[in-house]
């Protein structure tokens, strides 16, 4: 049966006013209203790893979404030319001067706590899933030291993926890399409560597909490729992201025997 899931584009709203930085994110995000009314946290393309940490934030982020983690809503956030030329902090206002034109926003969770895996416990089953989602997607920052979870309205929330897909720093053996065991997934926060990764993966797998993937990559904007001048077209990193998520998937359990490994070190 063909899959007929239609991934429409993100919206696009318009920075209105930046609130504040959170100093707590190695590439400053910040705080800001946008013109409908809502507050994100604005990952800037003028910060740290640039579009490539924008490109992994939205890959990241929808995917968890389409194996249904609750994910805050990505939008695509806008700057003028305009904006912030009133910050006094000559650090952020150089942020802002090279983050004009697209960038990314996730919706803002008012009064949500992050996650203290000290404090709560989570059910195991979803805690392999979360293990599972990181290794597919090669993320390095769910630790104790970050854990990027949030607890709100009771529910656990994932946030900032843009610490993954590891083999676009430089596209160097990312079919190798494709196929590969996730080793750094010994220091994910969950891995002691995953002990359900191979229930996990035949769960995920089915919610995940060809088209899907193929979807999902026709998100990222052509622009935000283009600035990493890793490639000559847009087209040809695309299908790069689509064969490594496609056949990273279809060797799932190479990273979950590793994870599983990786566990069974921790006893």
């Amino acid at each position: 049966m063909t899959d007929k899931t239609i991934f429409h584009p993100l919206r696009t709203v318009q920075v209105m006013r930046y609130i504040m930085p959170l100093r707590e994110g190695g590439s400053l995000p910040a705080l800001a209203d946008a013109d409908d009314g809502f507050s994100y946290v604005l990952k800037f393309k003028g910060a740290g790893q640039r579009e490539k940490a924008l490109i992994a934030e939205l890959l990241g982020g929808e995917i968890a979404r389409l194996l249904d983690f609750k994910v805050p809503e990505l939008v695509f956030a806008y700057l003028d030319e305009a904006f912030g030329k009133s910050e006094g902090d000559e650090e952020i206002q150089d942020l802002l001067k090279s983050s004009q034109g697209l960038n990314l926003g996730l919706h803002f969770l008012s009064k949500a706590m992050t996650f203290d895996p000290g404090a709560s416990q989570v059910d195991p089953l979803l805690a392999s899933k979360i293990v599972w989602l990181d290794a597919f997607i090669t993320n390095v920052d769910r630790t104790y030291r970050n854990t990027n979870m949030l607890l709100w309205n009771r529910e656990l929330w994932l946030i900032d993926h843009g610490a993954s897909f590891l083999f676009h720093h430089t596209w160097d053996n990312w079919e190798r890399q494709s196929q590969s065991p996730f080793p750094l997934i010994k220091d994910h926060v969950l891995l002691p409560q995953a002990l359900y990764l191979k229930e996990a993966d035949h769960e995920l797998r089915q919610l995940l597909s060809e088209e899907k993937i193929d979807q999902l990559v026709n998100l990222i904007p052509d622009e935000w490729i283009l600035a990493s001048r890793d490639v000559e077209t847009p087209a040809e990193a695309k299908s790069v992201y689509s064969a490594f998520l496609k056949i990273r998937l279809n060797h799932s359990e190479v990273f979950v025997n590793g994870a599983e490994d990786a566990r069974k070190a921790l006893i």
